[in-house]
């Protein structure tokens, strides 16, 4: 009897072919999240054989997003992220300005619309999480000074790619595209009071976002640690675990169908409210597996969406892209962070970080698309530009590491500061 299991067959088929290039990678010294974009590439549409669902995929990649950045949020205090405020607005900020900048001159030698450019730039302004949490995790960076800045930055991208999101479709008339109606019932209110459609709409935007965080900090941090305790005092390790998983999965869904809130964000709040129990850590060992499994489906998905035609239709324009994921924001976030003062390791942490594109990239130009603002290959572009800058950051990553390892061999130990203690070996 034929079954059609198209979500098992994603799961299954996606996860076998990922442990196995994986594992070839590995052999080969390459990084292994070559092997789980390859793996993508194979099952995606644009190559011969087995096709996996799509949608389902980006799914499942999206629950990847949302463990990974609870995980964060697991490490990351209040008053970690207000202490990084400083440095991490502006830098954000700026960053998203260069690249957008970088992206629309990019967009107009090639003859596209300024509304297509400023979407297309936006595109290659974001960071994706899974690449660079994963690279901090790796390095165990994330609670350092380095980490903060690092996830603070990113928080930040965030906040102004979802504000970008809701504030697109409304703009879509003025920036070439498709105008669509203003929908929502606090929107149509706001307009009756005089104000236009895009204002209404950001306004809306702002007081679901400021609800969000306060209910979250005033109530959530109350309500979350005490059902974590009511649960552990059950003393059943599966009632625990599930209690972990409900909260941080139904905040981060809560969160975007009732305050238009992304995913990623909502499940950091919940990580980062359950950071104040004293069973922060063993929430953080048990959704683990579960982390790690789904990330791997997130680079899966993105290899799905890689079409090789447009390396050979378009390959000065996919060089272009690319160097501005890697060189102008890079320098973009190296030269900010310097000027606020910050030592040469640090820039170099942060602008290697961010030197790739991921998830909310996706998402706009898909948007964009449907639209009818970006041109069918902006989005090829930039499937590409993320697939070559996340293979592209494992190599950065390693000749940082080279560089600091030279450098503090270099400089001269000070007699006066203590002897630091053993660093562990590799293993």
């Amino acid at each position: 009897m034929p079954h059609d299991t198209p979500l098992i067959a994603t799961i299954v088929i996606g996860l076998s072919l990922a442990f196995v290039l994986g594992l070839l990678a590995h052999r080969l010294k390459l990084p292994m999240i070559a092997g789980y974009l390859l793996a993508g590439i194979v099952i995606g549409p644009f190559t011969p054989g087995y096709v996996a669902n799509q949608e389902l995929a980006t799914e499942l990649a999206e629950l990847g997003v949302i463990l990974l950045m609870f995980g964060v949020g697991l490490h990351f205090s209040l008053k970690d992220l207000l202490s990084v405020k400083n440095i991490a607005i502006p830098g954000a900020v700026g960053q998203i300005l260069v690249a957008t900048a970088a992206g629309l001159a990019l967009a107009l030698l090639m003859g596209w619309s300024i509304g297509a450019g400023l979407i297309f730039g936006l595109s290659l302004s974001v960071a994706s999480t899974v690449v660079l949490l994963r690279a901090l995790q790796d390095r165990n960076l994330v609670t350092s000074d380095r980490g903060r800045i690092a996830v603070g930055w990113l928080i930040v991208e965030d906040v102004v790619m979802v504000l970008c999101l809701v504030l697109i479709p409304p703009l879509a008339g003025l920036l070439g595209g498709l105008a669509q109606p203003v929908d929502g019932e606090a929107e149509q209110e706001v307009i009756r009071l005089g104000f236009g459609p895009v204002t209404a709409t950001l306004a809306v935007t702002m007081a679901k976002f400021a609800a969000f965080v306060a209910l979250m900090l005033i109530v959530g941090r109350k309500v979350i640690p005490w059902i974590l305790h009511y649960v552990a005092h059950t003393g059943s390790r599966e009632l625990f675990r599930l209690a972990v998983l409900a909260i941080a999965l139904g905040v981060a869904y809560g969160s975007t169908q009732i305050f238009g809130v992304s995913f990623a964000l909502g499940a950091f709040f919940a990580g980062m409210v359950m950071a104040t129990s004293t069973l922060s850590q063993q929430a953080m060992r048990e959704t683990m597996p579960l982390r790690d499994a789904f990330a791997v489906l997130f680079f899966v998905s993105v290899g799905m969406l890689f079409n090789p035609m447009i390396v050979l239709s378009e390959p000065l324009a996919l060089i272009g892209t690319v160097l501005i994921i890697l060189v102008v924001k890079s320098l973009a976030a190296y030269g900010i962070v310097r000027t606020f003062g910050h030592e040469r390791e640090t820039a170099l942490t942060i602008a290697t970080s961010l030197a790739q594109i991921g998830e909310f990239s996706f998402i706009l130009a898909v948007m964009g698309t449907k639209l009818a603002i970006l041109p069918p290959e902006a989005k090829d572009l930039i499937v590409a530009g993320a697939l070559l800058s996340i293979l592209a950051n494992p190599v950065m990553f390693a000749l940082l590491d080279r560089w600091s390892a030279q450098h503090r061999k270099d400089t001269p130990a000070d007699p006066a500061a203590p002897e630091p203690a053993p660093a562990k070996t590799a293993a």
